[in-house]
């Protein structure tokens, strides 16, 4: 394994801790852009009842609005799970350079998993490198299902933690509209 593949999936794993302390499932990434980190993100489609709220999006996000351009062309990517096929197209059409992931998905991978996405004969290629920290990062999504399972157990079912997320976000959409008022 590259050295410094390892080190830039460090940063990527604290995103992903960090999502899990939100009670979100432990995804993060990072994005590097000569030598250094220019956008990061971690899962948060449950605290915003939004399925876009993906890591790679998020950090896709950051670095564009960093460069000022959608083109990431000389960036590349690191994050904790394999991609999606929404974040495998988002990466494609971003330009980015490289992807990098950590745990492999065997249920919705678009790296080789379940299907390939950046093997198709698209408008840009990205290299790909799987099974960095792999696991690690698999073992932080194994504990974190495992005890949302848990809990899920205790307060009778999912529906109760949607209902939870979706008044968090009330609250904030009201007190952001609140300081719009002032």
């Amino acid at each position: 394994m590259n050295p410094t593949d390892a080190v830039r999936m460090r940063s990527a794993i604290r995103q992903a801790v960090r999502a899990a302390a939100e009670d979100e499932p432990p995804i993060g990434a990072v994005i590097v852009h000569e030598g250094k980190i220019i956008g990061r993100g971690r899962n948060r489609r449950e605290r915003f009842q939004d399925v876009t709220r993906h890591a790679e999006i998020e950090a896709i996000r950051q670095a564009s609005r960093r460069l000022d351009s959608w083109r990431l062309t000389d960036c590349d990517l690191y994050v904790t799970l394999e991609p999606c096929v929404m974040c495998a197209g988002a990466i494609v059409q971003a330009r980015i350079r490289t992807v990098v992931f950590g745990a492999y998905d065997p249920k919705a991978g678009a790296a080789g998993s379940v299907t390939d996405v950046f093997s198709l004969r698209l408008n840009h290629e990205v290299e790909v490198r799987g099974g960095v920290l792999a696991d690690e990062c698999a073992l932080l999504l194994k504990d974190f299902f495992k005890n949302r399972r848990l809990l899920d157990k205790m307060q009778g079912t999912r529906a109760q933690r949607k209902q939870d997320a979706l008044r968090v976000l009330r609250r904030a959409q009201q007190s952001e509209s609140d300081r719009e008022l002032t």
